[in-house]
């Protein structure tokens, strides 16, 4: 074969690869038919391996109007049954964004795990579990996209938000828990609804956010999954439809000046095939440099998909939960200081002109603020109630210049 002719063929060729990512990124990134009865599973099928947990489907309207379907749970507070105590349990609402394959229900034994562990960590509260189903995954309708699922995201919490209300009339209820928990994908659309949560969205406060093999986001992944530079796909960043950057969204969510921020839980694995470790590790970073309190654990030869498997990889789940309910819980008892945070404000303002004006004030002013902003975010004070913690994460987020 000449050489011109074979050029020709080999460039064809790439373009074709490259044409074909293109078009067809979504069908590579979400994988609802796989195993291929994964849109037919019934939550019936699993109900046995859930240990007593019970699970029941529920039909929502997406934001555009998208019918999708949510999976269930109560866990009802035994410790005030036996204590005999009138006082009403906390209730805390976790948000499960499931990984990027399958469907929900042969999720729910090792989600119902979990859940076991944390009625035994903390009998005082009242733990509704919502996992979300994807447009296009198990019985939602649609196809799945970035765009749409952050729809989903936004009206499963809204859903959320208008069971608590209606509970909240009917009797006077302590302030609630909200932990979003995110696997692989997951970990991407729950940061992006945290980072675009808002008052007109939820009343609800979002407390925690646990990350179970995160990444930094697809342009990472993308590079991570085809390293070769002769190969044209990890250059094909511009053309991606799905970001899901939670290192971005980390960014984002410390900028929002609501009185509390959330608290970030990393768990990953230790022998991770798909994502890269430094992920994580990355990710932590991101977390301290913005001023999100930040924990992470690596679950020991754990594979990607293996962490919520492995007994270690679900402990941990659980502990990471309990910890964000238990300091969650600590922290709406202690009276919010708004003072104290009218007047972070004011001093946040007042360095930030300090730090941007170099020329007369000096580059020392400001970065004598953020590092004052970062030695009380380190200290033990941050855990005496919102209004010291935000205090302090409104030093260290708003005097990065």
């Amino acid at each position: 074969m000449p050489p011109v002719i074979f050029a020709g063929l080999f460039m064809t060729l790439w373009c074709w690869k490259c044409t074909m990512l293109i078009l067809f990124q979504n069908l590579i990134i979400y994988n609802p038919f796989m195993p291929p009865n994964a849109r037919s599973m019934l939550i019936s099928d699993f109900a046995r391996q859930c240990g007593g947990v019970e699970w029941r489907e529920e039909r929502i309207e997406s934001l555009d109007r998208t019918e999708i379907a949510l999976c269930v749970s109560e866990i009802s507070a035994r410790g005030a049954a036996r204590s005999g105590s009138t006082a009403s349990p906390t209730p805390v609402y976790i948000l499960y964004f499931q990984g990027n394959a399958s469907s929900l229900p042969p999720r729910l034994p090792d989600v119902s795990w979990v859940l076991r562990r944390i009625r035994d960590g903390d009998e005082s509260i009242h733990c509704t579990t919502v996992c979300l189903s994807y447009r296009g995954y198990w019985t939602s309708h649609d196809r799945p996209s970035e765009k749409g699922i952050d729809k989903d995201a936004v009206a499963a919490l809204q859903w959320i938000s208008e069971l608590h209300r209606g509970r909240n009339a009917a009797s006077q209820l302590p302030e609630p828990v909200v932990v979003l928990w995110g696997q692989s994908i997951g970990c991407g659309f729950a940061t992006n609804l945290a980072a675009r949560s808002d008052s007109n969205a939820t009343t609800l406060d979002i407390n925690a956010l646990v990350l179970e093999t995160p990444f930094t986001n697809t342009r990472a992944m993308l590079k991570a999954i085809y390293p070769q530079r002769w190969l044209p796909y990890q250059y094909l960043w511009p053309f991606l439809r799905t970001q899901l950057d939670s290192w971005q969204n980390l960014g984002a969510i410390a900028q929002r000046q609501t009185r509390c921020l959330p608290e970030v839980y990393i768990v990953e694995a230790a022998k991770d095939e798909l994502v890269p470790q430094d992920h994580g590790a990355t990710l932590e970073k991101r977390c301290t440099d913005v001023g999100l309190t930040v924990q992470r654990r690596k679950v020991r030869a754990a594979l990607h998909n293996d962490v919520s498997v492995r007994q270690e990889g679900k402990q941990a789940l659980a502990e990471s939960i309990l910890s964000a309910i238990g300091n969650a819980t600590r922290a709406s008892k202690q009276p919010y200081d708004s003072g104290l945070y009218r007047a972070a404000g004011r001093a946040c303002i007042y360095a930030d002109a300090m730090a941007k004006d170099q020329s007369q004030m000096g580059g020392g002013a400001g970065t004598a603020v953020y590092r004052c902003g970062q030695a009380i975010l380190a200290s033990p004070a941050k855990r005496n109630g919102p209004g010291v913690r935000c205090t302090a994460t409104m030093f260290v987020a708003h005097l990065r210049v």
